[in-house]
Order: structure tokens, then sequence, then C-alpha cells
């Protein structure tokens, strides 16, 4: 199993050419935030943005639109209970992250249904918490979009029928092999699963241990994949990206909560190109 380092993370992040537009850094789709759960969709999309995408839609319940865009202006929103608009906006993405704060109820798992069955080879799709949940117990047919798992351990549990006692790297890996996707295991040092290898996280800390930390994560790792060289990196600076800022706010912070981290996104990546 290999570490994800600074050094290596360094050398992912790309430098903007002169010549840049927002086209560039990626068409994003954030499904998720029902009438209780706004903030979950609210924090992965303000974290795609801080992380550089160019161009971010929400779909989520219309009751968070006002809060949404008193946080972020920047962002396009379409109500995610109309299924028809939301099937002719998923084409014009190049990627989606579907599952914070969606919820599991009889039109959330329409939502999901829509979803992956309108994805294409072409686009990936990070499937993230209460998603997560409705693929397995709904048995949804397997999308052909490259797919992001991104499961803490209960969730990882419901995915792979293992209990946090039973799941073992190469468990994990058979798993992953099976579900042909890539797998952002979310734990105290967080494995990340692809074809060929197994990464580890070894940044974090408990301060951490906070509500929406997840959901952050999975808007980064949405906004890398969409813009750096490959899957991979992306999704490899996300991870350690996102407990990089952690670590440094925890010097003066007895909790980091997931705001704190997105404000510091774009100050961590200008930090590291300066060195490329």
């Amino acid at each position: 199993m290999k570490k994800i380092l600074e050094e290596t993370i360094r050398q992912f992040i790309p430098v903007r050419e002169e010549n840049s537009y927002k086209g560039n850094f990626g068409r994003l789709l954030f499904v998720g935030g029902n009438d209780q759960m706004g903030g979950a969709i609210t924090l992965s999309a303000s974290a795609a943005l801080h992380a550089g995408a160019g161009l971010v839609t929400v779909a989520s319940a219309p009751v968070n639109v006002h809060a949404l865009h008193a946080r972020m202006p920047e962002v396009m929103f379409l109500d995610m209970y109309d299924l028809d608009t939301l099937k002719d906006m998923i084409p014009s993405m190049d990627g989606i992250v579907i599952g914070p704060g969606l919820g599991r109820d009889s039109k959330s798992v329409d939502i999901a249904k829509t979803v992956f069955e309108t994805v294409s080879e072409e686009q990936f799709l990070v499937v993230d918490g209460d998603a997560i949940s409705i693929y397995v117990n709904e048995k949804l047919d397997h999308p052909v979009a490259e797919l992001i798992f991104t499961p803490h351990l209960g969730e990882w549990k419901t995915l792979s029928g293992m209990g946090p006692d039973e799941e073992a790297l190469e468990k994990n890996q058979e798993k992953r092999d099976q579900l042909d996707a890539i797998v952002v295991l979310k734990k105290g040092q967080s494995e990340v699963y692809f074809e060929d290898e197994v990464w580890q996280n070894i940044s974090g800390n408990p301060s951490m241990a906070t509500g929406g930390m997840g959901d952050t994560l999975a808007g980064m790792i949405g906004s890398f994949t969409a813009q750096f060289k490959t899957r991979k990196e992306g999704v490899l600076s996300a991870v350690f990206m996102h407990s990089q800022i952690a670590n440094q706010l925890s010097e003066t912070h007895y909790v980091t909560l997931p705001t704190l981290i997105i404000d510091e996104i774009p100050k961590l990546m200008k930090e590291y190109t300066k060195s490329i």
C-alpha cells in the first residue's frame, strides 16, 4: 500500500494556462439536499467551487435555493424533483456528485434512478452518502459512467457486506473489482482503492470529527477529478488536501469545521503551484 505524501501531491496541482475560461475547469452537477439536509449539498458544492470548478449547478429541494445562493451566488440551481429537467441537464456535465443530504424516501430513489440511468460513459459519477444506500438497497443497475464511491465504514458495510472487523486490504480490493469503481474508504487513515493499487492517507486528526466533513470531501473529489490530468491524481489530491488543511487549522482550532476547510482550499492550491 502506497502512502499519499505531500511531495507527490504538489506535482499533481495543475497550473492554469494564461488563456483560460470557466469551461476549461469542469462542469459539475451536485444532486442532493432534501428539505431537512440542505446544508450537506451546500457544503459539497461550495467545496467544489473553492477547489476551482469552473461551472457548478446544484439540483436540490426548492426550499434550499435562497440559503444556497446566499452563500454561493456563483452556482446555478434546479429543482431536483423535476426529473425531466434533471435528465436534460445531465448530458451537459463533465461529472455528477450525488448523495449529500439526498434522503432515502421514494422521491430520492426516483432521483437516483434518473441520474444513474442518464449518465454516459464519458462522464464520472461520485456516489456519496444516501446515494450509496439507495444504490445497494434498490439494486440499481450499474451506471456506465466512471464510478467513484466515497463510503465511511458504515456505508462500506452496506456496499461490501463486510463489517468494520471484517474488512481488510485484500477483501476490500476484491470488492472494488466487483464494483468496477474507485473507492475512497473514509476512516482514521482513509484508503483509496484503484484498479491496480491502494493508497493510504496518513494526514488527518481528531478535530475533523464533525458533521459535513464527508460532504466537503465529496465536493473536492468532484472538482479535482474534473480538472486534473488523471482521475487518480484528482482523487488522491482531494483526499490529501482535505486532511492537510485540517491539520494546519488544528494548530489553532480545537474543531476544524468544514466551512473553515473550504475557505482554505484555494490558498493551499496556490501555495502548491508556486513550487512547480
